[in-house]
């Protein structure tokens, strides 16, 4: 399988849709110049992360899939031959919306897309206001860099999706985020790494930078970045990006390295799915 060259990226919202495209757009176009196969944005990256407050101005920000922006991103993709993970707000029908991300592939293809599971709805996450929950699986998406995954933010402190991934034989999963200080800093520590270990491939996470005090005043979320892969034994690959710095994250991945963690840990020949019966129980 041998080595993919992956990146994240942390940036702080501008003030518009547009501008923050063009970054991303220039962003993309900086990886590729370094060799990179498949880059990940953060969550509803085009927009400020407007969970803070319940508005529905913000639902302004929604798109269909396909639709502009990922048309836009396609004819990137092509021109660059990258892989990119694109987080969208997407509207299916009138009203019917969801925090999505679509896959695009290196030749342009929109191969599909994955749809947030779990909605939080708690001061500053009011996501319920904005979103459905996903209803389309947990897909994998064979992609000229891999296999990737996708699970959004919140979704990370469920285990149960991050199995689905790697049942779906997932090598990559990206996990673009929305997240302050507070309850979730520890758990922005462990929690993905446990989930690479725990399903022996490699995660890379993404989170926003900054505080849109611009957009929703003194109480906006503070958005601490720490952007980071990790392996499928669960170790951080290279550093863990800064707290409060604009980064384009950038790693090298030795997709080689699942097969030899996972005859190293058995753990999905060893899983007992015929036992776990309050799992899923509504």
């Amino acid at each position: 399988m041998g080595v993919v060259r992956a990146a994240v990226t942390q940036v702080a919202w501008t003030g518009d849709k547009e501008s923050m495209i063009a970054r991303h757009e220039a962003l993309s176009r900086e990886a590729a110049g370094q060799g990179v196969q498949v880059i990940g944005f953060q969550e509803l990256f085009y927009g400020p992360y407007f969970g803070a407050v319940q508005d529905q101005k913000y639902y302004q920000y929604v798109e269909p899939i396909p639709g502009p922006t990922t048309e836009r991103f396609q004819a990137l993709a092509k021109e660059l031959h990258l892989v990119i993970v694109l987080p969208i707000y997407e509207v299916a029908n009138e009203g019917e919306y969801y925090n999505t991300a679509a896959v695009i592939d290196a030749d342009g293809t929109l191969l599909g897309k994955y749809r947030k599971h779990h909605i939080p709805h708690l001061p500053n996450f009011w996501e319920k206001f904005y979103f459905r929950p996903g209803n389309l699986g947990y897909p994998v998406f064979d992609t000229a860099a891999g296999r990737i995954g996708v699970y959004i933010c919140y979704d990370r402190h469920f285990p149960e999706g991050w199995r689905e991934l790697g049942l779906n034989n997932a090598q990559i999963v990206f996990n673009p985020s929305a997240t302050k200080p507070g309850l979730s800093n520890r758990l922005w520590q462990l929690e993905q790494p446990a989930a690479a270990a725990a399903n022996q491939y490699f995660v890379a996470a993404s989170n926003r930078i900054g505080q849109e005090v611009g957009e929703f005043g003194a109480d906006a979320p503070h958005f601490y970045g720490s952007s980071y892969f990790v392996d499928p034994r669960g170790n951080y690959v290279g550093e863990v990006a800064s707290e409060d710095h604009e980064e384009l994250v950038i790693r090298d991945l030795e997709l080689d390295e699942i097969t030899k963690v996972r005859n190293d840990w058995q753990f999905y020949r060893d899983r007992r799915p015929d036992s776990y019966r309050r799992t899923v129980m509504p």
